[in-house]
């Protein structure tokens, strides 16, 4: 069982894929702004971050900054779901260190769950 940082600011979206991923055995801690879920990464070390790019407060691109900058969080993947679909956010966000880059409109909730998964440490 892994726990995941959630940081979504869209509800109905942070509560059906927080379901989606309890559903398949991981402990989920939300958040629906950047700084709050910035403050939650630091504090649980979880196993890897769901982040929205498009956040009240702090903006994923700077919580992806931040969480790469710190070396207690750094290691921590951190799976992009966002509705940006440009290369030039796609080019910034993996050059910031995201380890995947999904479009919400590309994906079900079962397929973020499984990309989710792909990326968590082997020892879960």
């Amino acid at each position: 069982m892994a726990t995941i940082v959630l940081i979504e600011d869209e509800t109905a979206l942070q509560r059906t894929l927080a379901a989606a991923l309890k559903d398949a055995g991981h402990t989920v801690v939300t958040a629906s702004d950047g700084a709050a879920g910035l403050a939650l990464a630091r504090e649980h070390k979880p196993d890897a971050v769901i982040l929205d790019l498009i956040l009240p407060k702090m903006d994923g691109f700077s919580v992806l900054e931040a969480l790469k900058k710190d070396k207690t969080t750094a290691h921590i993947p951190v799976v992009v779901l966002t509705n940006l679909e440009g290369p030039e956010d796609v080019e910034r966000v993996v050059g910031l260190g995201a380890t995947t880059y999904l479009v919400k409109a590309n994906y079900d909730l079962s397929d973020v769950v499984n990309k989710v998964e792909e990326v968590l440490p082997r020892a879960q």
